[in-house]
C-alpha cells in the first residue's frame, strides 16, 4: 500500500464507548520488525527468519527497542523514516471482532494475509469483524509517517515555528517528539493501546463489554447513569448497586434493554456525599456494581460535585467554583508518564500523580502538545483529589474551517476523537476543565496572522457543542490561553505567564501583570539533586554538549532556559553566574536550585495573598523527560528537585505567607481552606546576624473553614520596627523575619522567612549540626542550627529525605525522614552517608550512620 491511501477508513464498526470491564486481550507472543519505508506491500512480502524482536503489547517500537537494550536517549532512532511491522500468532474459529484501542499512527491490520482495516488516527479506537481460520496470523503495519507526510498539501495562514514537520497537521498524531528543545525526538510508532478479541455469541457475554457511567447532583439526590455497552446480544435484564466507601450497598437499581447491544439504568443516591479536591475536602468516590447472569462486575467509581467558572464582577476574571466554593488552582502541566512506550500501567501513572498530590497539588493539566491518557490517570486523580484540566489535543496549528474535503475529513476525525474521549470519562469527577486547543489562538497573533483569523470553528462549535452533549458538568474553555486584546494578555481570562520567567522581569510583575488564572507560568531549567547528576554522568555544569543538550529552549530563541535562571541568580544573589560556574561548579549548582526555590515561593505568595486577582496557576512542568536540567520541578528519576519542595512549602491548604508592601510593611496572610476551623497561634521574631532576636510578636487566632485573613506585621508591633528596610533610617536592623505558624497542640503548621538583603553572601554561615539515628527500621536526621539557615538541602548518596530545601530559625531543629526511591521503606542492608548543605554555610557538614 501506497503513502497516499492512508485515507480514513470507514470499514470498521463503530467503537463501543466507555471503560472497559471486562477485556479480552488477544494472547500470543508478540514480535516486531522493521523495514525500509515501503519495502514490503503486504505480510507475504516479509522474511519469516531473523530480525523480528520480541515487543510488548500494548507498546511501542521506542518501548520495545528500549527493553531489548537497544536504545540511545543520546541519539534516538527516526522511527518516522521507516515501516514497522507487529506479528502475533493465535488459535481461533469462526466470527469475531478485533478491537484496536490505539494504534500510533498510519496503520494497517492485516489478518490471514487481508488487509482488514487502515487509519491515520492515533487517537481513536478501532472494531473489525472478522472470520478466522483456526490457526491465525494478525500483522499490523505502521508505515513511515515522514514520507507520507510529504505528499501532504494544503493552505494555511501559518506555520507554527516549535514543531515539525509543519505538515503534522494532516495526522492525528502526538506532538511529543516534533517539538526540539522541548522534547527529544522520540517518536510515537505502534499498538499504544490493547489489541482485544472479542467473541459476540460466546458463552460469557460480559467478555468485551465497556461501561458507560455518569453522575449529577440534583437537589440533595445523586443520580448515577449507567450504560452497558456488549459487543453480542445483551442480556435481557439486569440490576446494578451504589456502594458506599467501607463497602457497604446503598441502593439499587434496574437495567433494561435498550436495544440489542445495550443495557441502561438509573438509581439515585439520598444525602450523596460531595466529591472534594483533597486540598479542599475529601474525595469521596461510591463504587458501582452490575449484577447480570453471570455475576457481578464493578462497572467503576463515581463522585458527585459541581464545578462552574467563576467570572466575577471585575472584567477579564476567570476562577473555578468547585460545590460552590471558590478554588485557588494550583499544580503543574504533565508532559508524559511514559515518553518511550506511553503505558498506562498504574504503577508508571502513579508514582507520578502521587508526587503531584504531595507537592500540594490541586489539579494537573494534560497540555494540547502531549497525548491523552489512558483510564487508570483520571482513575487515580479521581482517587487522590486531583483536578485535571484537560487540553484536546489540538495544538499551534491552524486546522482550518470545515470547506474542502481536507477541511471535512479533519472535522470528521476531530469529531470522532473527541465525543470517544468524551464519553470515556464521563464517570470521572476529577475532570474540571475541557480546554479546545493549546496556543492556537497565540500561535496565529504572534506570527501575524490577522485577527479575523485567530479564532476557529473547530474550537468555537464542534468541540463545545460535542461538550455540551456529553460532559455538561464541566468547564469548558475555547484555548489556552485565550480572551484579552492578545490571546495571550495576563490581565484576561486564561494566560500563559512568562512574565517572571522566560521573558526576564522583575519579581514585582506577578503582581503588575494582573494574572487571572496561568494554565502554564514558571518555566526554568531546573537542575536535579546531585545524585541524579552522577548517575547520569551530568556532574559539571560547563558547555558540554551532554549537557546543554538536555537544558530546554525555545525555537528561534537567541538563549535557552538556563539563560533565563541565570538571569534570576545575577540579579537576586548578585553573583556572576559564568564565572561562578567554572570557578566554583558545586556553589553555582547550589544556588541555581536555590533562586529557583526563591522564585517560586514569591510569586505562588503573591498569587495566593489576600486581595489577589490570581485564582490559580500551574507550573511548566510536573516531570523531566530525560535526566538533566529540565522543566520539571521531578526529575525523570521520580526525585523532587528544590522547586518541588518549595512549592509544597506554598501549597498547604493551611498556609502562612509574606508579602513585601514596600512601604506598607510586611503582610501576613493565614489562609485555611479546609472545612473544619483551626486554633492556631501565629509568632512572629526579627534576628540580627541570624541569631539575637531584636522584636517578636505572637497572637493566637482561630481560622473560619475556607478564611483568609491578612495580618500587618506593624499592627503586632507595639513600636516602630521597618520589616522591609523600607524607610532606610540608619543601618539595616536584622537580616531576617521568621513567622512561624502551629497549630493547637504546638505543631509547626507552616513557616516563612523574608530577608531584606537577598545576596547569597548577606548572611554570617548557620553552624549547622546533624544526628543521625534508625528508629524501627526506619533511618532520621535531626538538623540543628545556631544561627539562620537559608535553604538548607540534603545530598545523600542513597537516600531521599522526606524534606528538603527549606530555612531552618535559629535555635530550632528539624526532624526528617530518609526514604528510598518512590518513597518505599529502604532495604535493611542501607545505610545513610551524605551531607547537609545550607546557601550560607562556608561548608557541608557531612554524616554517616
Amino acid at each position: 500500500m501506497s503513502a497516499r491511501d492512508f485515507a480514513p477508513d470507514r470499514r470498521g464498526l463503530p467503537a463501543l464507548h466507555g471503560v472497559a470491564v471486562k477485556g479480552a486481550p488477544l494472547s500470543g507472543q508478540w514480535v516486531w520488525l522493521e523495514t525500509s519505508a515501503g519495502a514490503a506491500g503486504c505480510p507475504a512480502a516479509l522474511p519469516e527468519g531473523a530480525g523480528w524482536l520480541a515487543a510488548p503489547v500494548p507498546g511501542t517500537v521506542a518501548g520495545a527497542l528500549r527493553a531489548a537494550g537497544r536504545w540511545d536517549d543520546a541519539l534516538p532512532p527516526p522511527l518516522h523514516q521507516r515501516d514497522h511491522w507487529y506479528r502475533v500468532h493465535f488459535a481461533g474459529s469462526g466470527r469475531r471482532v478485533l478491537r484496536f484501542s490505539g494504534l500510533a499512527t498510519l496503520a494497517e491490520v492485516w489478518l490471514n494475509g487481508a488487509l482488514v482495516l487502515t487509519t491515520r488516527h492515533m487517537f481513536v479506537s478501532h472494531q473489525v469483524e472478522v472470520e478466522l481460520a483456526g490457526e491465525n496470523t494478525l500483522h499490523l503495519c505502521f508505515r513511515a509517517m515522514h514520507p507520507w507526510l510529504r505528499t501532504q498539501r494544503g493552505a494555511v495562514r501559518w506555520k507554527p515555528r516549535m514543531i515539525a514537520p509543519a505538515t503534522l497537521r494532516a495526522v492525528r498524531t502526538t506532538l511529543l517528539g516534533h517539538m526540539a528543545g522541548w522534547c527529544p525526538p522520540v517518536h510515537a510508532v505502534g499498538p499504544w493501546r490493547p489489541v482485544e478479541l472479542l467473541d459476540p455469541a460466546g458463552h460469557d457475554a460480559s467478555q468485551g463489554m465497556r461501561a458507560d457511567l455518569s453522575s449529577r447532583i440534583e437537589g440533595h439526590e445523586g443520580v448515577v447513569s449507567l450504560r452497558l455497552h456488549f459487543p453480542g446480544e445483551a442480556p435481557e435484564h439486569g440490576s446494578f448497586s451504589a456502594v458506599d466507601g467501607d463497602g457497604e450497598p446503598l441502593c439499587a437499581g434496574q437495567l433494561r434493554r435498550l436495544d440489542a447491544h445495550t443495557l441502561a439504568g438509573t438509581l439515585r443516591i439520598t444525602h450523596a456525599r460531595l466529591w472534594w479536591p483533597h486540598t479542599h475536602g475529601e474525595p469521596y468516590l461510591y463504587r458501582i456494581d452490575a449484577a447480570l447472569q453471570g455475576g457481578t462486575l464493578t462497572c467503576g467509581r463515581i463522585g458527585f460535585r459541581t464545578i462552574e467558572a467563576d467570572r466575577g464582577a471585575a472584567p477579564g476574571a476567570f476562577a473555578l467554583r468547585i460545590n460552590g466554593e471558590r478554588l485557588f488552582c494550583r499544580g503543574a502541566c504533565a508532559s508524559s508518564h511514559d515518553l518511550h512506550g506511553l503505558s498506562d500501567a498504574q504503577e508508571t501513572v502513579g508514582r507520578w500523580l502521587a508526587l503531584a498530590r504531595g507537592a500540594g497539588m490541586n489539579m494537573v493539566r494534560v497540555s494540547g502538545v502531549t497525548c491523552y491518557p489512558g483510564e487508570n490517570f483520571y482513575r487515580l486523580c479521581d482517587e487522590l483529589g486531583l483536578l485535571v484540566w484537560q487540553d484536546f489535543m489540538f495544538a499551534n496549528f491552524d486546522y482550518g474551517g470545515s470547506d474542502g474535503m481536507a477541511g471535512s475529513a479533519l472535522m470528521d476525525d476531530a469529531a470522532c476523537e473527541v465525543t470517544e474521549w468524551l464519553v470515556s470519562t464521563r464517570a470521572h469527577p476529577s475532570v474540571a476543565v475541557l480546554c479546545g486547543g493549546s496556543e492556537t489562538e497565540q500561535q496565529a497573533a504572534m506570527m501575524g496572522a490577522a485577527r479575523t483569523a485567530w479564532r476557529q470553528p473547530l474550537f468555537e462549535a464542534l468541540i463545545p457543542g460535542l461538550v455540551a452533549a456529553h460532559r455538561p458538568d464541566v468547564v469548558y474553555v475555547r484555548n489556552s490561553p485565550c480572551e484579552g486584546a492578545w490571546p495571550f494578555q495576563p490581565d484576561t481570562g486564561i494566560s500563559h505567564y512568562y512574565g517572571v520567567g522566560a521573558y526576564q522581569r522583575p519579581l514585582a510583575d506577578a503582581r503588575l501583570a494582573n494574572v487571572r488564572f496561568a494554565a502554564e507560568c514558571l518555566a526554568f531549567a531546573n537542575v536535579p539533586c546531585q545524585r541524579t547528576l552522577a548517575e547520569h554522568d551530568l556532574g559539571q555544569p560547563l558547555h558540554d554538549p551532554r549537557w546543554k543538550s538536555r537544558v530546554p529552549r525555545d525555537a528561534g530563541a537567541p538563549w535557552d532556559f538556563e539563560d533565563v535562571r541565570d538571569f534570576y541568580l545575577r540579579t537576586l544573589y548578585d553573583v556572576d553566574p559564568p564565572r561562578l560556574r567554572y570557578e566554583r561548579p558545586a556553589r553555582y549548582l547550589a544556588l541555581s536550585r536555590a533562586v529557583v526555590a526563591e522564585i517560586m515561593t514569591d510569586v505562588f505568595s503573591e498569587w495566593r495573598r489576600v486581595g489577589s486577582t490570581c485564582a490559580g496557576g500551574l507550573v511548566w512542568q510536573l516531570q523531566d523527560l530525560l535526566p538533566g536540567p529540565g522543566w520539571g520541578i521531578v526529575d525523570a528519576c521520580a526525585r523532587p528537585k528544590s522547586a518541588w519542595h518549595a512549592l509544597r512549602q506554598v501549597w498547604q491548604p493551611l498556609q502562612l505567607l509574606f508579602t513585601d508592601e514596600g512601604l506598607n510593611g510586611l503582610h501576613l496572610h493565614l489562609l485555611n481552606e479546609s472545612p473544619e476551623p483551626h486554633q492556631v497561634r501565629l509568632s512572629l521574631r526579627c534576628y540580627r546576624d541570624g541569631e539575637t532576636v531584636v522584636a517578636e510578636a505572637t497572637q493566637d487566632l482561630v481560622l473560619a473553614p475556607r478564611e483568609a485573613h491578612r495580618i500587618e506585621a506593624a499592627s503586632l508591633m507595639d513600636v516602630f520596627f521597618d520589616f522591609t528596610y523600607a524607610y532606610r533610617f540608619g543601618p539595616l536592623a536584622h537580616d531576617v523575619v521568621v513567622a512561624s505558624l502551629a497549630g493547637a497542640d504546638g505543631a509547626l503548621l507552616s513557616q516563612m522567612a523574608y530577608l531584606p538583603d537577598r545576596r547569597a553572601s548577606a548572611l554570617k554561615p548557620p553552624g549547622l549540626k546533624v544526628v543521625v539515628e534508625c528508629v524501627v527500621g526506619e533511618w532520621w536526621l535531626t538538623i540543628s542550627t545556631q544561627r539562620f539557615a537559608r535553604w538548607v538541602h540534603i545530598e545523600d548518596h542513597v537516600f531521599q529525605p522526606a524534606q528538603d530545601w527549606f530555612h531552618l530559625a535559629p535555635g530550632e531543629s528539624r526532624r526528617i525522614r530518609l526514604m528510598h526511591d518512590g518513597g518505599s521503606p529502604a532495604p535493611g542492608a542501607l545505610i545513610p552517608s551524605g551531607e547537609i548543605h545550607a546557601i550560607n554555610a562556608d561548608r557541608p557538614v557531612s554524616y554517616n550512620a
